[in-house]
């Protein structure tokens, strides 16, 4: 960051990440990157038709058929997971995103916190357009954001005991 300029990180969270992926959507996405034929017929299969039931105390609830989400404890799920929002970044316009899994960071730079505030609200918009058109929430109440200002190299600070 240069000195004079600000720097804003918007922290995303979204609700549910790995439970609420849209089967129809992903089957999608596999097929934009390549995935045919018997391969996305596999895939397919895979994630429709699942069911799950929960034991408590020897006591195991009725089956109840899952209509998203991507199989959590298996290998593919995580995978599925991050090619599901692999294009995210293709919404943005002013900000550099980081993703790690469902961790999403977009971090902007401007001359003042109104520059900031604005490119942030902008990218705030273009991320809530691809969640909605994807099927996914953002999660309000864990999503957070940072504004810093660069301090100068010749900082002097001490440590306190």
């Amino acid at each position: 960051m240069d000195a004079g300029l600000i720097n804003g990180v918007l922290f995303l969270d979204l609700k549910k990440a790995f439970d609420t992926v849209d089967h129809q959507i992903l089957i999608k996405k596999l097929e934009l990157y390549g995935i045919k034929n018997s391969a996305l017929t596999w895939f397919s299969s895979y994630l429709h038709g699942r069911t799950q039931v929960c034991r408590v105390n020897n006591i195991t609830s009725s089956s109840k058929h899952i209509s998203c989400g991507v199989p959590q404890g298996s290998n593919l799920g995580p995978l599925l997971f991050l090619i599901n929002i692999n294009d995210l970044p293709n919404c943005l316009k002013k900000s550099k995103p980081a993703m790690y899994a469902d961790d999403t960071n977009l971090s902007v730079t401007g001359e003042s916190a109104n520059d900031i505030e604005v490119r942030l609200n902008t990218e705030l918009k273009n991320v809530h357009e691809w969640l909605t058109a994807n099927k996914l929430t953002l999660n309000t109440e864990k999503t957070e954001y940072m504004i810093r200002r660069f301090v100068s190299e010749n900082f002097k600070y001490s440590k306190r005991r």
